[in-house]
């Protein structure tokens, strides 16, 4: 369940098509309490803070950044053409001015100074290009960064690349798109993980996270999430809030119950549409013609 609640009758019917033709609009509509009470019979979570009390602690950081000219060029360029992917990932495409790399480099070098590895995770492959030119060249204390893991990459070979990077001697760097490597692999050799732009679906985040605080990892886990004042990462992370919100209300076992349906009814195409628009009102344009994700 990402953007509407009804969307969980679909998965009820899987196991019980009595229970699912049971469940109208009308329950989630009643508040999130009723909606709980409807799924019970076929629907039972557990939380990873209920099962696993003996993991670590897991500190999560977000980074603001203001974006330098060279970052604000290079977006406003994105805006101006509609294009909200060029808008998600425009603070690394001028490497040498970008505000986000440098705070990227600054938190691995800290990681390795203290012996610790990282895992870093981008939406896009060339944002992770960009980021591995940059620690290769870069001052970052001999940290070796693996990958990156993308959607091309062989699955046996994802997870021969996550070994060597856990067999690593010392400071060493993963880098791995978000979603390649947010499900099934095991990354507990890094306790320091970086997100470089917000994602658009709360739980992709939360996977990825996981990898790294979960059963065998024995220290303490840092998460810094990497965002930009003033565009399109602050209405994404807003966005980002309503969903967890939802989903705590309606899906997590929670006492929460003041959201509706219809925070965010509405669909990831739709939200970079009026996101688009709304960062073209507030730049004073009016003649980029938005597009929706690809």
């Amino acid at each position: 369940m990402e953007n509407r609640v009804v969307e969980f009758r679909n998965l009820v019917q899987m196991l019980d098509r009595g229970v699912a033709d049971s469940l109208g609009e009308r329950d989630a509509l009643a508040g999130s309490v009723a909606f709980r009470k409807a799924v019970a019979p076929v629907y039972l979570r557990r939380n990873q803070e209920d099962v696993l009390t003996e993991l670590p602690s897991l500190q999560q950081t977000d980074e603001w950044e203001e974006l330098s000219a060279a970052d604000e060029d290079a977006y406003r360029e994105a805006v101006r053409a509609g294009n909200f992917m060029a808008m998600r990932r425009a603070a690394y495409m001028r490497p040498e001015k970008s505000a986000k790399l440098n705070r990227l480099r600054e938190i691995v070098r800290e990681a390795g100074e203290s012996g610790q590895k990282t895992v870093i995770f981008s939406n896009f492959k060339d944002v992770l290009s960009v980021v591995k030119e940059a620690l290769v060249v870069g001052p970052t204390d001999g940290t070796k960064p693996f990958g990156p893991l993308t959607g091309g990459v062989p699955a046996g070979r994802r997870q021969q690349i996550v070994d060597d990077f856990a067999d690593a001697s010392g400071p060493a760097v993963l880098l791995a798109q978000i979603q390649a490597a947010g499900v099934g692999l095991n990354m507990q050799a890094a306790s320091v993980v970086i997100i470089c732009e917000p994602q658009i679906k709360p739980t992709i985040e939360h996977q990825a996270v996981a990898r790294a605080h979960r059963m065998g990892q024995v220290r303490p886990v840092r998460v810094h999430r990497l965002l930009a004042t003033g565009g399109v990462d602050e209405r994404m992370v807003k966005m980002l809030e309503d969903k967890t919100r939802l989903f705590d209300a309606y899906a997590r076992r929670s006492a929460v119950a003041e959201a509706t349906p219809d925070a965010v009814d509405v669909s990831d195409m739709e939200l970079a549409r009026r996101i688009v628009e709304e960062e073209q009102a507030r730049l004073g344009m009016t003649d980029g013609v938005p597009t929706a994700p690809e």
